[in-house]
């Protein structure tokens, strides 16, 4: 059995090929040379001692010269070895990991860099099992610059959805963005991937297949022709397109509506990005429930990974109103015990997040004023997202989940470049107003069995590919609805996401949870995290 990867974002999709006599690769990242190569040069390395980490920054391999993007100055950088760049991630690490005192301390001159920052982590586990930080991971400097400056990757505006990474494979389109490559091709929800490059995406089982496939599912640049052979499900019908990937806009409040009902007008609306741009568009949305006067929200958060945090605090304020948030904290970082009351990377006091009841531009919020939500949550509800479910439960808002496990990231960081390389390591938790932030294995539904995770009300569905998005009879909106009606009363049955035994899907550095039966998909890391700037 061989595995084959594939970076998107921060995320790496693991798909696995069941090829007889293929081992993996890679070296022993506990060998003294991290992987294969003879040891570095001595470090002085005494275990427990530490320097500033600003006595090894910018001190590399490869000094860079010309112009830093990010500040505007010249890039102050000398000569230096791997050992100096790795003990400045073992400074900065002991200095702002949240979990410092858990790391094993290691003679940075006996590892490869990449080795090196692998090691700087805990080796705790969730309640679950699961690795209490799987949310370690690096990105090209001149790459972060970039996703961070235009908020975009190179795509067609599918956002698949990989049902099952093992043979017989299952990918299907969850969802598309207007005006787009996906758009333009009329991919509907629900299709099936069949054929990528001609190559079969369902059975496929060689190592050179999968890259292929994989290849065109992600590219990794724009202006990528690709042939891609979809399925309807229902029909059973196939038909070919051919999309050219392209920088897509995002376009994260897709849909909202309302819904009548015997006990009241219930309002919908998909949220799947906290990007500046949402803001508007979550206002005008909400401006228009409220004057609708819906008697509820079914908030669908299921492909929303995350994002800016403001962004989730006045999504959270304009639920509930002020009544309930007036003077309230909607999210409190906490940092190590080195940092209880200043933030050591800005250096300013740590004071909570409010509910923010007014938008960037300083308009007042509308409001729902309502004392519950229903939450429609998938794998890939993560951080940002979660804090909006954390920071109502905070103040004795009623969160009722439709779905499955969420990814369980009350976690967030600061980016760090150092020589080419930007670094993310878990610095903060973010709790909510009762003290609350807990919940590295998710948020579960009441009914399910997710070790380790925190409970709600609420039903286990399985994400439903049969409907579209906003339709009432899909599968969770329609479960939503139907517990709402009974009030509690009525499941349908769990839908065995996340039960042990499912087939593996890994992708560490954003947490997915849940079982690849629910579906999972990738997302860039500026929509996988806390963003703390404010728009």
């Amino acid at each position: 059995m061989v595995t084959i990867h594939k970076a998107v974002g921060c995320a790496v999709l693991v798909f696995a090929a069941a090829v007889a006599g293929c081992g993996g690769g890679g070296g022993d990242a506990s060998s003294a040379s991290g992987g294969g190569g003879p040891p570095l040069a001595g470090s002085g390395w005494v275990a427990g001692s530490f320097l500033p980490a600003s006595s090894f920054a910018g001190k590399c391999v490869n000094p860079r010269t010309g112009t830093n993007p990010q500040t505007g100055q010249p890039y102050n950088e000398t000569r230096g070895t791997a050992t100096d760049e790795n003990n400045f991630l073992r400074s900065w690490s002991n200095d702002l990991y949240l979990w410092y005192n858990e790391v094993l301390d290691r003679d940075p001159s006996q590892y490869t860099t990449p080795a090196y920052f692998d090691l700087l982590v805990t080796p705790a586990k969730t309640a679950s099992g699961a690795d209490k930080d799987r949310f370690h991971f690096t990105y090209a400097t001149a790459d972060w610059v970039v996703l961070q400056q235009s908020g975009t990757e190179a795509g067609y505006g599918a956002t698949w959805s990989v049902v099952a990474n093992l043979p017989p494979r299952r990918i299907v389109v969850a969802y598309t963005q207007p005006n787009s490559p996906a758009a333009t091709a009329s991919l509907q929800r629900g299709e099936e991937v069949v054929l990528i490059d001609g190559v079969d995406v369902v059975n496929s089982n060689t190592q050179a297949q999968v890259d292929t496939f994989v290849a065109g599912l992600y590219p990794d640049q724009v202006n990528e022709s690709h042939e891609f052979r979809l399925r309807n499900p229902a029909t059973g019908a196939q038909r070919t397109v051919t999309m050219v990937s392209a920088n897509v806009t995002i376009d994260p409040v897709q849909y909202e509506r309302t819904i009548s009902t015997p006990t009241g007008l219930v309002g919908y609306m998909h949220f799947t990005d906290h990007l500046p741009i949402a803001e508007q568009q979550l206002i005008e949305a909400f401006s228009s429930l409220a004057q609708q006067g819906v008697a509820d929200l079914v908030l669908d958060l299921r492909y929303n990974g995350g994002g800016l945090l403001a962004i989730a605090s006045e999504v959270a304020y304009m639920i509930a109103g002020n009544v309930p948030t007036a003077g309230r904290t909607f999210e409190q970082l906490q940092f190590s015990d080195k940092h209880r009351s200043v933030n050591p990377v800005t250096g300013a006091p740590l004071t909570p997040m409010p509910f923010l009841n007014s938008s960037s531009t300083g308009q007042p919020l509308p409001t729902l004023n309502l004392s519950r939500v229903f939450v429609l949550t998938g794998s890939m509800t993560c951080s940002a997202s979660e804090s909006i479910i954390n920071g109502l439960r905070g103040v004795n808002i009623q969160v009722i989940q439709i779905g499955s496990k969420t990814c369980g990231k009350p976690y967030g960081f600061y980016p760090e470049d150092n020589c080419g390389t930007t670094y993310f390591t878990i610095q903060f938790q973010g709790v909510n107003a009762a003290g609350f932030g807990s919940y590295g294995d998710g948020f579960t539904p009441q009914n399910t069995t997710a070790a380790g995770a925190e409970r709600l009300p609420g039903c286990s569905v399985r994400d439903d590919f049969t409907r579209p998005l906003s339709d009432p009879l899909e599968g969770r909106l329609a479960a939503a609805l139907e517990y709402r009606r009974t009030q509690g009363l009525t499941c349908p049955a769990p839908s065995g996401v996340g039960a042990p035994g499912s087939p593996s899907f890994t992708k560490p550095f954003i947490g997915i949870g849940g079982a690849p039966t629910d579906g999972v998909v990738a997302k860039p890391p500026f929509l996988t995290n806390r963003i703390l700037e404010r728009l």
